[in-house]
């Protein structure tokens, strides 16, 4: 662990009512437990609630502060690609910062089904955008002063890597899959914005998360709950695809960092440094397993190849210096603490999963 960041309520400061967009997925759920847990702050969650939207870590953040915080968090079941519902949301909120997470973000589905992919993440980005500007324009003094949009955004909007390098902000944009297309789309009209109507707005775009409260469809607790239950774990082409592994809480002290923080206008790429191929994590996973269901090891037989995705980027790493440097950011934890963490808490929560 390195030496501590500020907690949310120092960097909210002034700021009493946020908006985050998508608050009940797997990253903004753990933005808006922070928030909730760090400050008293109201938070707004807008959220269409989806296949992958649960609210189960909110309520139970909410159960350990006890009764009276309850009315800090506010559900608002809204459909970005709703332009009336969502104008009404921001003006029910009317807030001093608006984190916008809400995305569709599993690459198979958009393969299967590119075109709820655009209209949440293209479509759902320019309404959003329409409201807030709106009201921005509404706010006065220090309100319009402190005011950010955030935008939250992913490594895949660059491409692939080679062997060498990392992406930085000044990457150029090469989407291959349609959810990084749709992302990397959402991505300009948050630029364009900005320069056109003079929006503050900050871009980030991160790595591969991880850690608890993650739907499982995507790899890390598909393939725990897969070995955990003596399944066959399936591993596109030859598992040597190379991703770049943050831990969600890492990441939710870059985000609030960065739309508390960072400069208007500015991006900041956020990685930790966990580069891993997908045949690494799996056979890590295999390996806790082993130690935690000793009667299914060596879990790593039930590994199996299977046909590689269409497009898979061979290669994400993230330098990540800009927002160290300018903000001070640092990962706090390392994989192989946490991921050992998020396979046990997988095991010791399959009540959860039952129902997600």
């Amino acid at each position: 662990m390195t030496a501590s960041l500020p907690n949310a309520a120092d960097l909210v400061g002034s700021r009493r009512r946020i908006l985050v967009t998508g608050g009940a997925g797997f990253i903004g759920g753990a933005v808006v437990r922070r928030l909730l847990r760090e400050s008293d702050v109201v938070v707004f969650n807008l959220d269409k609630m989806g296949y992958a939207s649960d609210l189960t870590s909110i309520e139970e953040e909410l159960t350990t502060l006890g009764s009276d915080q309850a009315d800090r968090h506010q559900l608002l079941k809204v459909d970005l690609a709703n332009a009336d519902a969502v104008r009404d949301a921001v003006q029910i909120a009317d807030p001093d910062l608006v984190m916008h997470l809400a995305a569709e973000s599993h690459v198979d589905r958009s393969i299967a089904g590119p075109g709820v992919f655009i209209e949440s993440n293209v479509n759902g980005t320019y309404n959003l955008l329409q409201a807030v500007r709106d009201h921005h324009e509404g706010l006065s003094g220090e309100r319009q002063t402190q005011f950010r949009l955030h935008h939250i955004s992913t490594d895949e909007v660059f491409g692939s890597l080679g062997a060498e390098g990392r992406f930085c902000e000044t990457t150029p944009y090469d989407p291959r899959s349609p959810y990084s297309s749709s992302k990397a789309a959402s991505d300009h009209l948050v630029s364009a914005w900005h320069h056109t109507y003079g929006l503050p707005v900050v871009l980030t775009n991160c790595s591969n998360n991880y850690g608890p409260w993650q739907f499982p469809e995507k790899l890390i607790p598909v393939v725990t709950l897969k070995a955990a239950g003596g399944e066959a774990i399936p591993l596109y082409g030859d598992g040597l695809n190379v991703r770049d592994w943050l831990y969600v809480e890492d990441h939710v002290d870059a985000l609030l960092l960065a739309a508390c923080r960072g400069e208007s206008g500015r991006s900041y790429c956020v990685g930790g440094y966990g580069e891993r191929t997908n045949r690494e994590v799996v056979e890590c996973i295999c390996s806790h397993l082993d130690h935690l269901k000793p009667e299914g090891a060596p879990h790593a037989q039930l590994i199996q190849l299977v046909r590689d995705r269409p497009g898979h980027d061979r290669r994400y790493a993230i330098d990540p210096r800009r927002i160290e440097t300018e903000l001070g950011w640092k990962a706090r934890h390392d994989f192989s603490t946490a991921i050992e963490a998020t396979v046990r808490w997988y095991l010791e929560h399959q009540s959860w999963i039952s129902c997600s």
